[in-house]
């Protein structure tokens, strides 16, 4: 299948003007992050990654989080242009979310401002950008994160493995 780009409106993004490779950015944008009614992350100085067809991942700084929130289970997965990332539960309380969030402790080259940023899925927290509610990158696999400011289609559903 090929993809029917949305033409983007004013203040927005295509998912289909993001680079290949990806780019890594800082930018100057809210994030808060909440799992089981307890604020867990709070800044304003995030990361984020911008690849075509996937909306932007945003990692925040490892001294933004609460305390003792991640805890490290021993997943990983490798990405071709970043490296290797492991992954945490988010445990708040009695409540976990497993494998909510991860880190490149050590990036591949041309990655190396995001060593120890933490990512999360938007789909296994309540993630907020700017105040606005973030949808998750369909497909459960990918970490990018929805919202009115961006419009594809999106890589994540059956049939676009191949963008």
């Amino acid at each position: 299948m090929k993809p029917n780009p949305v033409p983007p409106g004013p203040g927005q993004e295509s998912v289909w003007d993001y680079p290949r490779p990806p780019r890594l950015e800082a930018v100057d944008e809210e994030i808060d992050v909440y799992f089981a009614g307890q604020g867990i992350c709070f800044t304003d100085a995030p990361l984020r990654v911008l690849e075509t067809s996937h909306p932007p991942v945003y990692y925040v700084p490892p001294d933004s989080l609460e305390p003792d929130v991640l805890e490290p289970n021993g997943s990983t997965s490798f990405c071709e242009f970043k490296g290797d990332a492991r992954y945490f539960d988010v445990v708040v309380g009695d409540k976990r979310s497993k494998d909510a969030a991860w880190t490149y402790d050590n990036p591949l080259p041309g990655y190396e401002a995001m060593a120890g940023y933490i990512g999360f899925y938007p789909g296994r927290v309540e993630c907020l950008l700017g105040g606005e509610a973030v949808q998750p990158q369909p497909g459960g696999f990918y970490g990018g994160w929805i919202t009115t400011a961006v419009v594809g289609p999106f890589k994540g559903l059956t049939g676009t493995l191949d963008w």
